[in-house]
């Protein structure tokens, strides 16, 4: 089993909010230069800003604003809500054999962070996280879901990801790995089923019901 992290294990900006670390990555481009678009300065979503900052073509900016970002995931998993049933979901897997890996767009260490925290970094491994810099290398590109793919050693084809954003559906797809939508929110769902989830859920309890059943 495959995780997205914010979405079926947490809500990693619930207390500090995305459009706020947004709004300090944006002011990161500024004080390195960069001239800064309205559409830009108003982005509410923090890993936008660190594509469009890949853009300029300056490594140093591009790396600027991922240390900024780095702080930012690190400072919010502190205080970042579970999803309902995210850890149960986790030691079901694990009670049934399988392996579970985190796939994440948020940093590694960030990640690593919550799961010690909650007291489940030893039902998780490993954590594939952002590849530092490198925005193009996030999901939807299937790289880091096939990364995790070969860290569990079992094939594409019976691995199953869970998670709630079209990038997901992306990437697992292109990698040839199942995929089931978490519609944390109702107008998620057919956005998932749209970008081909070959299941659903508007809660991560149905996943666990199942592993339990099996």
């Amino acid at each position: 089993m495959l995780l997205d992290f914010d979405g079926p294990v947490c809500n990693i900006f619930a207390n500090y909010p995305a459009p706020q670390v947004a709004a300090e990555l944006v002011d990161v481009l500024r004080r390195c230069g960069v001239d800064v678009p309205p559409e830009l300065a108003s982005e509410p979503d923090p890993l936008e800003v660190l594509r469009r900052a890949a853009v300029v073509g300056d490594r140093r900016v591009t790396e600027a604003v991922e240390d900024a970002l780095c702080s930012a995931e690190c400072r919010a998993v502190k205080t970042a809500e579970p999803t309902p049933f995210g850890r149960e979901v986790i030691v079901a897997a694990r009670q049934s054999g399988m392996s579970v890996a985190v796939v994440s767009n948020n940093s590694a260490g960030a990640v690593s962070a919550y799961l010690m925290a909650h007291r489940l970094a030893a039902h998780v491994s490993p954590v594939i996280g952002r590849s530092y810099a490198d925005p193009d290398r996030m999901k939807p590109s299937p790289e880091p879901i096939l990364q995790a793919v070969r860290a569990v050693g079992e094939p594409a084809h019976r691995c199953v990801l869970i998670g709630d954003s079209p990038s997901d559906i992306a990437g697992s797809l292109a990698a040839g790995v199942k995929v089931i939508g978490y519609a944390n929110k109702a107008a998620k769902a057919d956005s998932l089923r749209v970008a081909g989830a070959d299941a659903v859920v508007d809660t991560v309890r149905e996943i666990v019901d199942r592993l339990l059943l099996a």
